[in-house]
């Protein structure tokens, strides 16, 4: 080969290694431009959702609050989350009755717990407000709990209701560590401080303690639906120990065990129920800082992957 050729040949590659970092350039500016863009449209989406125009004259109406996804720390359905919407809900002017829309299988035993006991309290300071709950897909564990402070529960006939029960889980890998000659140090002070440590034998003084625990939360769960549904489930002369065992019941069987009242939907309930179709939604919305990171990191991580996915597949 020449050296004319070659002189030729390395200033081609060059002009070539040019090309594609302008391609590269030109990419990163797209993304960053995306990036900028999906800021300025959460920032808006939410500064709207932030604080719905609850001044403005809306007329008689029915006020929704939703539970959806597990009830607990952090999550949109976290006691603190719900019970903003609710007193957000009872205290609007014109606000004809409230509905719970439940789409979730429970969670926090505590949340729960705090969610009632406040729905509990508003239904006495609001006497004219009626509140309904409506389960649609599931409206299990925790979330049952919830319902049970309303004045009625409504259901589908497909949903899923009851689990009336609680739950705690762990696991023994003592006898894998002994195999794979894997020794377990633990230190502690306190003689149970290890307690159910799952690289350790079970202790039958320590299960009986979690049985106990588990039975007096047990107990508070059966109290609570007793208060809310007694009359009905006694009415419906229901197997209370199959009732509280933690089975789940489709909404048609639920209301042949006085688990629920009506079949209907929050549409209907707000329309032939409590008598005021327009529906207004006063869920509490999830801090902005918290929903901004969450959109903003999904969407900008998303961009960048298929941006790199169409770089790597780019003709050189």
């Amino acid at each position: 080969m020449s050296e004319e050729t070659s002189e030729r040949d390395a200033l081609l590659e060059l002009l070539k290694e040019n090309i594609r970092e302008q391609r590269r350039a030109r990419r990163w500016r797209l993304i960053t431009r995306g990036a900028i863009l999906v800021v300025v449209v959460l920032v808006a989406v939410s500064l709207g959702r932030l604080d719905f125009a609850a001044d403005e004259e809306i007329g008689p109406h029915t006020a929704e609050v939703r539970i959806d996804g597990p009830i607990m720390s952090d999550s949109a359905a976290s006691a603190e989350q719900v019970i903003r919407g609710l007193e957000r809900a009872f205290e609007a002017d014109d606000a004809a009755g409230v509905v719970l829309r439940i789409n979730s299988p429970g969670g926090s035993a505590v949340h729960a717990r705090q969610i009632y006991q406040e729905i509990r309290r508003l239904r006495e300071e609001y006497e004219d407000i009626p509140v309904h709950a409506v389960i649609e897909d599931i409206g299990t564990s925790g979330a049952y709990y919830v319902a049970a402070a309303a004045d009625q529960i409504h259901v589908n006939e497909s949903s899923i209701v009851g689990s009336i029960g609680v739950i705690m889980g762990s696991f023994g890998i003592g006898e894998a560590l002994e195999k794979l000659g894997i020794e377990r140090r633990v230190y502690t002070a306190g003689d149970d401080k290890a307690f159910l440590d799952p690289f350790a034998p079970e202790d039958e003084a320590h299960v009986e303690h979690v049985r106990t625990m588990l039975d007096d939360i047990h107990g508070q769960f059966i109290a609570a639906v007793r208060d809310g549904r007694g009359e009905q489930i006694d009415a419906a002369g229901a197997d209370e120990d199959r009732l509280f065992s933690g089975l789940i019941w489709t909404g048609q069987q639920s209301l042949d065990k006085g688990l629920a009242d009506e079949i209907g939907s929050v549409r209907s309930v707000a329309r032939d129920v409590i008598g005021e179709e327009e529906l207004v939604d006063y869920t509490a919305r999830r801090d902005f800082l918290s929903q901004l990171a969450e959109r903003f990191g999904t969407a900008v991580g998303q961009g960048v992957y298929q941006s790199l996915e169409t770089f790597e597949h780019q003709p050189r």
